[in-house]
C-alpha cells in the first residue's frame, strides 16, 4: 500500500493532563484520498484537528507527516484575517510564508480569484465581505500552496451552491494530483457521496472507521446511509 501522507496515533490528548478529551485515536490519510472526520457536537473532532496541529497544552501522541510537514496547509471552520490587508495582500502575504517565486504566485492567486469570482474583491477588504466570501478567501489561501496534504474544517459553512461546487472541484483536482484530504464536516450527505473513508469519533473515541462499507458493517446495516450509521453509531 502506497505511504500515507499523515499518520496519526493520538493516545490521548486535550487541555490538562489527566482529563483527556480524545483517547485513541488512530487513522492515515493516503495519496489522492479524501478522508472524512464525522461525528456529533463536542465529539472531538476539533480537538483531534487542534492535536495534529499541536495546538493542544497537553497531547501524548505520534503525528508524521510524509513529503514534509511544512506542506500542508489548514482551512479553520472560522475564517481569520487582518483588518488591514485586502484579499491581494492576503494571499500574496500566504505566498511569502509558502515560500511561492512571484511569477508563480501571480498565476496561481489570479486563478484562484478567477474560480472563486472573487476579482472584483481583489482589493477590498476582507472585514466588508460576508461570511461565504471570508470562507472562500481562506479555501484560496489553502489552495494557494498545492500542498501534499489539506487539514479543513467544516468547509461549507457559509458557502453558496456554487462556490461549494467549486470547492469541490478544486478538491477533486487536488485529489488526482496525489494530495490527501482531511475533512471535519457535518454535511453528511455530501461527506457520503465524496469521501472515499471515514473516521467517526464520538465522546471522545474512534466508533468506526473505514470505507462506508465498513461504518455500515461496524454499524449492523449493510444498506444503509451513512446518516443512519451515525443515527446508530453515536
Amino acid at each position: 500500500m502506497e505511504q500515507a501522507w499523515l499518520e496519526v496515533q493520538i493516545d490521548e490528548a486535550g487541555y490538562e493532563p489527566g482529563h483527556p478529551a480524545i483517547e485513541q485515536v488512530s487513522f492515515s490519510v493516503r495519496p489522492g484520498v479524501l478522508t472524512g472526520l464525522i461525528g456529533p457536537n463536542g465529539a472531538g473532532k476539533s480537538t483531534t484537528l487542534k492535536a495534529i496541529l499541536n495546538l493542544l497544552p497537553f497531547a501524548e501522541m505520534s503525528v508524521e507527516f510524509h513529503g514534509g510537514q511544512e506542506h500542508y496547509a489548514y482551512i479553520p471552520e472560522q475564517p481569520v484575517f487582518y483588518d488591514s490587508l485586502t484579499l491581494w495582500e492576503h494571499l500574496g502575504l500566504a505566498a511569502a510564508i509558502y515560500g511561492m517565486e512571484e511569477p508563480v504566485f501571480e498565476e496561481e492567486a489570479g486563478a484562484l480569484l478567477d474560480k472563486f469570482r472573487m476579482t472584483e474583491a481583489r482589493d477590498l477588504l476582507p472585514g466588508s465581505f460576508s461570511k461565504g466570501m471570508q470562507q472562500k478567501m481562506m479555501l484560496m489561501i489553502g489552495f494557494l500552496s498545492r500542498p501534499n496534504i489539506y487539514i479543513v474544517d467544516e468547509p461549507f459553512i457559509g458557502l453558496d451552491p456554487r462556490a461549494t461546487k467549486d470547492f469541490l472541484g478544486l478538491l477533486e483536482e487536488e485529489r488526482q494530483r496525489g494530495a490527501g484530504v482531511l475533512m471535519s464536516t457535518h454535511v453528511l450527505d455530501t461527506a457520503e457521496r465524496i469521501c472515499d473513508d471515514f473516521v467517526l469519533i464520538s465522546s471522545g473515541h474512534i466508533k468506526a472507521k473505514g470505507t462506508l462499507e465498513d461504518i455500515r458493517a461496524t454499524a449492523n446495516l449493510p444498506d444503509a446511509t451513512l446518516f443512519d450509521c451515525f443515527d446508530v453509531l453515536t
